[in-house]
C-alpha cells in the first residue's frame, strides 16, 4: 500500500514544484513587461528595449508583441530603436521559422526607411522562398532595384516570377518598362543596335505597351529612316489611343521630312478624333492645301463636340489668317497669346491612379510608385 501512496504523493508534489515554477516564471515576465511599458510611457526609450529585449530570452510568446514594438518605433521615426528590436529577434534560436521570418521582414523595411538598401535587399531574398510574406518581399525588391535603377536585376527577378506562374497584366507592364529603362541607357551610350533589342524584347513582355513603340520610333528618326519611325508610331494608337498625342508631332516631322503626308493621312483619318492633336494635325493639313475656311469650320464644329484649349488657339490663328481688319486681328492675336500662356501653365499629364499632375511624362508615377498610370490628361485643359 505505501508504494502507490508513495507514487501519489510524488506525483502531486511535482506537479505543484512545476505550476510554481510557472508563476514565478510569469510573475518575472510580467515584471519585466511593465518595467518596459513604464519606461517607454516615460519616454525613456532606451531603457525600454532593452527591458523587452530581456523578456525574449524568458519566453517566445512575446514575440508578436516585439514585431509590434518594433513597428511602432518604426512609425515615430526611431529607426535604430527598430532595428535593434528586430534584430534581436531575427538572431534568437527559440524562435519559431514563421515568427522569424516575419521579424526578418519588418527588419527588412527598417533599413529601407534608414537607407540601407543593400541590408534590406539581403534580408527580402531571404524571403523569396517564404509561404507568408514572399509576395510582399518581391515588391520590396522591385522598390529598391527601381531606387537603386538596377534594371537587369529588376528583369531578372521579374522573369522568375513569370516563370513561377506569376503572369499577371502588372508584372509584365513593369517588365517591359525595365527593358524600356535598359534601353534607354543604351540610347544614351549611343548602342541602338541593344537598345532595339532590349525594346522588342519589351514588346514580346506586354502587347499593349506603347512606350517601346514610342522609342523605337525615336531611334529609325535619329538614324534618319523616316519611313520605318511612322510604321513604328503608327503602332501606338491600336495599343493605347491615349497616348496618340505624342506619336501625332513625331509622324507630322517624319512626313514632312519625307514630303509625303500619305501615311500621316491615313492615321488621322482613323483616329482624328479621338484628341486634340490629332485634330489639330489634320486642320493643318487642310490649311496647308489652302482650304484655311474649311479647316477653321471644321475646326469649329469639332470644339462644339470637345472643346480644348489648344483647339481655341488654333482657331483664334486661323482667324487671323482670315481676318482683313487690322483692329480685328491685333485683338485676336492678344487673346491667342493669353490662351497660350495658360496652356503653358497647365500640367499635360496626370497619373489615374493617386492624380499626381505634371508637364514631363513619368512613366513611373513619383507619388504613388506604380508604372504606367500617367497619362496625357484629357478635357478642356489638355487633349
Amino acid at each position: 500500500m505505501l508504494l502507490p501512496v508513495a507514487a501519489g504523493y510524488g506525483w502531486v508534489m511535482g506537479r505543484n514544484s512545476a505550476r510554481q515554477a510557472q508563476q514565478r516564471h510569469s510573475s518575472i515576465l510580467a515584471k519585466h513587461y511593465y518595467r518596459g511599458l513604464n519606461f517607454l510611457l516615460s519616454d525613456e526609450p532606451d531603457k525600454a528595449v532593452d527591458t523587452l529585449i530581456k523578456m525574449i530570452d524568458l519566453d517566445s510568446d512575446t514575440v508578436e508583441t516585439h514585431i509590434a514594438m518594433g513597428k511602432f518605433f518604426r512609425h515615430r521615426g526611431e529607426l535604430d530603436r527598430a532595428i535593434r528590436v528586430h534584430q534581436n529577434l531575427v538572431s534568437k534560436e527559440q524562435i519559431s521559422a514563421l515568427q522569424r521570418e516575419s521579424a526578418l521582414y519588418e527588419l527588412g523595411r527598417d533599413y529601407i526607411l534608414a537607407g540601407f538598401l543593400e541590408r534590406a535587399e539581403n534580408a527580402f531574398l531571404q524571403l523569396l522562398n517564404s509561404q507568408k510574406h514572399f509576395i510582399n518581399a518581391q515588391i520590396q525588391l522591385f522598390n529598391i532595384y527601381q531606387t537603386t535603377k538596377e534594371w537587369s536585376r529588376a528583369i531578372e527577378l521579374a522573369e522568375q516570377m513569370i516563370g513561377a506562374g506569376g503572369d499577371s497584366d502588372e508584372l509584365c507592364t513593369r517588365v517591359a518598362h525595365f527593358y524600356c529603362e535598359q534601353a534607354s541607357i543604351e540610347i544614351k551610350n549611343n548602342n541602338l543596335i541593344e537598345a532595339e533589342a532590349n525594346l522588342m524584347k519589351a514588346v514580346a513582355a506586354d502587347e499593349k505597351s506603347v512606350r517601346p513603340w514610342l522609342l523605337l520610333g525615336e531611334i529609325a528618326m535619329q538614324q534618319q529612316k523616316y519611313d520605318e519611325a511612322i510604321d513604328c508610331l503608327s503602332q501606338i494608337p491600336s495599343r493605347d489611343v491615349n497616348w496618340l498625342s505624342e506619336a501625332v508631332p513625331l509622324i507630322e516631322v517624319c512626313a514632312e521630312q519625307l514630303n509625303d503626308h500619305t501615311k500621316l493621312n491615313k492615321v488621322l483619318d482613323e483616329y482624328w478624333q479621338q484628341c486634340a492633336t490629332a485634330y489639330l494635325a489634320k486642320v493643318k493639313l487642310m490649311a496647308k492645301d489652302g482650304e484655311v475656311e474649311n479647316a477653321a469650320q471644321v475646326l469649329l464644329e469639332q470644339l462644339k463636340k470637345h472643346p480644348t484649349m489648344k483647339g481655341f488657339k488654333t482657331l483664334m490663328g486661323l482667324y487671323i489668317n482670315l481676318q482683313d481688319h487690322e483692329q480685328s486681328t491685333n485683338s485676336l492675336v492678344l487673346l491667342k497669346e493669353l490662351v497660350e500662356e495658360q496652356i503653358q501653365q497647365r500640367p499635360k499629364y496626370k497619373c489615374h491612379g493617386c492624380g499626381f499632375a505634371g508637364s514631363k511624362i513619368h512613366w513611373l508615377c513619383p507619388s504613388c510608385k506604380k508604372w504606367g498610370v500617367v497619362k496625357p490628361i484629357k478635357g478642356l485643359d489638355g487633349e
